[in-house]
């Protein structure tokens, strides 16, 4: 039986943060967005991929964290997969070995840096050169977040309307923004509704989801003109705006659900406190889950993390800065 030279790929991509939140698709084969969305790149949180291409391997493998995940829990790997074979002609299979250095399901962007590091890895083992627009089309077909991870500080999702024109492209440099990040970790066990099953009922059955829709892509114009002017005011207001419209969609769906906790609520009134009584302007964000991101300015980050460790553990307080897009690297 002849053997034949495997090809070798690696991608190491960050989580991301919606500052415009991303909820709900018009199109979930190709994960099309309802609507465009903003985010900002972390470098704190990430995830390393290795993968393996080969004409003799005979089906598609994906070790995650050192566990070999079931292959009927692999629908959403083959269809990056699938993807970059497509785009490069390949006729082989994948061994995928990654590493999550992010909760996983916990409202910490987890599927978001693994898919995006997914694609990457496949590309780079099979083209010689590194198309980021298009692995942002393809890492969506994994998760839609995915798409923001592929590039580094702030980025702009297109919604598009077809898989060609449902893109990412930076907005500003990791380099030049202040703007960081405290997370809360809350909870770092998986959620109870994942993220694609909320976003369904939510899409289905909440009377605030088109205005929620609309609402969203008329601030997204005002986002990008802030954070161009690095205006952090009023990107932490239009952030919040953004991450209450979200969940108030949730409260209103059928059967109503929420992704906050108690201490949910409590870090929401402590940034309120912090801006309020202590004069440190800084505000929330919180995606699928209970955890808590504060943003706020360099200047700022020890004070806030110093102010949240009398009501929590250190090791629940994280601090993030802009982080970089897609590394790769074949050493």
């Amino acid at each position: 039986m002849k053997t034949t030279d495997k090809k070798r790929g690696f991608a190491r991509a960050h989580t991301n943060i919606a500052l415009i939140k991303y909820w709900g698709k018009v199109d979930s084969e190709l994960i099309i967005p309802a609507n465009d969305s903003v985010s900002l790149t972390l470098d704190e949180f990430y995830t390393d991929t290795v993968v393996n291409f080969s004409e003799d391997y005979k089906v598609n493998e994906f070790w995650l964290n050192g566990n070999l995940m079931p292959y009927k829990h692999m629908a959403r790997i083959n269809r990056v997969i699938d993807a970059v074979k497509e785009e490069y002609g390949y006729p082989g299979f994948a061994k995928i070995r990654s590493f999550n250095h992010v909760p996983t399901s916990a409202g910490l962007a987890s599927s978001a840096s693994g898919m995006a590091a997914l694609a990457g890895a496949a590309a780079d083992a099979l083209g010689d050169e590194h198309d980021l627009t298009n692995i942002s089309r393809i890492a969506r077909l994994g998760s839609g977040s995915a798409s923001r991870s592929v590039f580094g500080g702030i980025v702009h999702w297109h919604r598009g309307s077809d898989h060609e024109s449902s893109f990412v492209e930076q907005v500003v440099n990791e380099k030049d923004i202040d703007l960081n990040m405290v997370t809360v970790v809350v909870n770092s066990h998986q959620k109870s509704i994942k993220s694609t099953n909320g976003m369904q009922r939510t899409v289905e059955t909440s009377p605030f989801y088109p205005t929620w829709v609309s609402e969203s892509n008329r601030m997204v114009p005002e986002m990008l003109a802030a954070v161009k002017k690095n205006d952090f005011t009023k990107i932490g207001e239009l952030a919040e705006h953004s991450a209450m419209m979200m969940h108030a969609t949730t409260l209103a769906a059928i059967p109503a659900f929420t992704y906050f906790q108690p201490d949910t609520l409590k870090v929401i009134r402590l940034v309120t406190r912090l801006r309020k009584e202590h004069g440190i302007e800084c505000y929330y964000t919180i995606d699928a889950g209970p955890n808590v991101k504060v943003l706020c300015q360099n200047k700022d980050v020890l004070a806030i993390r110093n102010f949240l460790k009398d009501y929590f553990e250190e090791r629940q307080l994280v601090i993030a800065r802009p982080g970089s897009g897609i590394k790769f690297s074949k050493n």
